[in-house]
This record gives structure tokens, C-alpha cells and sequence, in this order.
């Protein structure tokens, strides 16, 4: 019987999930809402990733066996956690062979092709992951917009309601923001930020959703906007230092992941500048698969199935048709 390998990638805001063969060939493909089960609770998680499995297993025999599952779940941080998504995978009928474990490690497994080096996710959240070619692995960041996420499109989103208030009370210098921001959030003056962040559902992600302002205002040429940016680029320079530093790697390969990475230059090329700074002989690029890819690899990895130069060529190849469709 064909054995199947399920890839997970759980995120804040939708899952995404592929299923694999042993030569690294796509044999299905599905997405739901949020599996974050911090932001969404348990139930609408599972619901989720039941959704995705179910697309994805559409034109698969009904008896089709998983061999292996990896789960990549934003916010797993903790053996607890790992054994609550395990507990969610059986509740949607993933039972052999699980493993978990956080979204950045996925996108590392997947950015570079299951090769040592560092993610640096720069998304809703942020952090940097790196494992060296001693398979010893680190992570900096990641600790949630409470008391981290710095440099990530939630830190931003705060940064520029904050420019927004103290460019009205004259503690900073005007700024394009505090036009835009009001105009975002919906309230005609800024007078009524109190009610509509305080009072009424705010959550990350409606936060992170004004990071692109900083990026607009800073394109635009506003002063603020790209002092925020020249800040938030150091701190995620800072999660790549130490990740080198600990797994003891002065040249590593860098791949980047998250929406902010998308920005344009505006951003890109001051985080290059900041990462060069602290690692000159870095070499950085772009993911090679998604992470949802990076998955399914650390499935087939986890099962001890040879991960061949044409098993990861088959993946490459199959990673851009899906782009290609999705």
C-alpha cells in the first residue's frame, strides 16, 4: 500500500496542507481558517485543519494510509503545546507518526530545502530559527506581541497608532500616519482611538493590517514612518545574530518568511544592511519552497525516507506549481 506524508503549516491566519508520496510528489492539496489555537480556541482549529485534510484528500483512496504527519503551529513553543496539537491531529484522524512543531521550523525545512542556515520570519510575528550542520537548532524571538514580536507587521501596527497620538499631542513631528491610521481604523477624529482599540474587538491581526501604512508613508518619504522601519530592521537583525552566535555559524544561509518581506525595497534593503552589519559573510535568499513544503520534508525526514537530489527536485518543482495555482 502507497504510504502518504501529511505537511501541517498552522498559521494565525489560515492552513495550509499538502500531502506527499515517498518521491516527494504532491498528491493533494487543501486550506482552512486559523489553527492557532491560542487566537482561535481548539475546536476552530481542528475544524480548520479538518478542512484542509479533507480537500487534500479528495482523489485519495479512502483507505489511504499516513505514514507521518508534521505540523508546523504558530505559538508552539513547550512540550504542552506540542501534545495539545498532537491531541488535535487525532481528533482529525492524523494518528500515526505525528510531530510537532513551531511555524518557523517549517519554514526553515522548506526555505532551504531541509539545508543547515536561519529563517527569519517576518510576518504577523516575529523570529529567527536556525539549525547548524551538527543538527544542533535555536530560536530568537518569538515571544508573542506581549512582550516581543519586535520588528514584526504587529510592532509596526502599534508603532503607528503611537506615531499617530503623539504626532496630535506635538510630541513628534508630523507625520502621514496620523491621518492614515484614523482613516483605517475607521474614526474621524483622534479623539475616538480610545473607544475603537479599548473598547470594541481589536485583535492582532486587525493590528498588524495597519503595518502596511508604515510602509506607504515611509515610500512616501515620511520621516517617522521610516525611522519605524530603520527600528524594526535592527530588531530582526538582532533575532539573526543570536541564532548564529549560538549554533556557532559565521556564514550562514539566510532564508526570510513573512508578508513584511514582501514590502519592497523600502524595507528589504535595510534589513540586508542591518544583517551584513552583524554577519558580513551571510549569505542571504529567497525560500526555495513554503513552509507548508517544509512540513511535508520534515515528515518524510521524520520517517527516515532518503530525502534524495531528485526526492527534493520532485518537492522544488511541485512547491512552484503550487504557488503557480494558489
Amino acid at each position: 500500500m502507497t504510504a502518504y506524508f501529511v505537511g501541517v503549516d498552522g498559521g494565525g491566519t489560515r492552513t495550509r496542507l499538502v500531502i506527499l508520496n515517498e518521491a516527494g510528489h504532491v498528491v493533494g492539496f487543501g486550506h482552512g481558517g486559523p489553527s492557532n489555537y491560542d487566537d482561535v480556541g481548539i475546536d476552530s482549529a481542528c475544524t480548520s485543519i479538518a478542512q484542509a485534510l479533507e480537500q487534500a484528500r479528495t482523489d485519495l483512496p479512502s483507505d489511504a494510509a499516513f505514514a507521518a504527519s508534521f505540523f508546523g503551529v504558530a505559538g508552539v513553543t513547550s512540550d504542552a503545546d506540542r501534545e495539545i496539537v498532537r491531541g488535535m491531529a487525532q481528533r482529525v484522524g492524523l494518528t500515526q507518526n505525528v510531530h510537532v512543531d513551531h511555524d518557523i521550523r517549517i519554514a526553515l525545512a522548506g526555505g532551504l530545502s531541509g539545508r543547515p542556515g536561519i529563517a527569519l520570519i517576518a510576518g504577523t510575528g516575529s523570529s529567527a530559527f536556525g539549525v547548524n550542520a551538527q543538527g544542533q537548532s535555536w530560536r530568537a524571538g518569538g515571544w508573542g506581541h506581549l512582550i516581543g514580536d519586535e520588528g514584526s507587521s504587529y510592532w509596526l501596527g502599534v508603532q503607528a497608532m503611537r506615531a499617530a497620538v503623539m504626532a496630535f499631542d506635538g510630541r513628534l513631528g508630523a507625520t502621514l500616519l496620523q491621518q492614515s491610521v484614523l482613516e483605517r481604523l475607521g474614526v474621524s477624529h483622534v479623539d475616538e482611538i480610545l473607544h475603537r482599540i479599548y473598547v470594541q474587538p481589536f485583535t492582532r491581526a486587525e493590528v498588524a493590517s495597519l503595518a502596511p501604512l508604515v510602509i506607504d508613508a515611509a515610500q512616501a518619504g515620511d520621516k517617522q514612518a521610516q525611522t519605524l522601519i530603520l527600528q524594526a530592521v535592527e530588531d530582526l537583525a538582532d533575532c539573526v545574530k543570536a541564532v548564529a552566535d549560538r549554533l556557532q555559524m559565521a556564514s550562514p544561509e539566510i532564508c526570510t518568511v513573512g508578508g513584511l518581506l514582501n514590502a519592497g525595497a523600502v524595507f528589504t534593503e535595510p534589513l540586508w544592511a542591518a544583517v551584513h552589519r552583524r554577519l558580513p559573510n551571510a549569505r542571504v535568499t529567497l525560500p526555495e519552497m513554503p513552509p507548508v513544503m517544509g512540513a511535508a520534508l520534515l515528515a518524510l525526514s521524520q520517517s527516515n525516507v532518503p530525502l534524495s537530489p531528485q526526492v527534493i527536485a520532485n518537492m522544488q518543482a511541485e512547491a512552484s506549481r503550487l504557488e503557480a495555482a494558489h
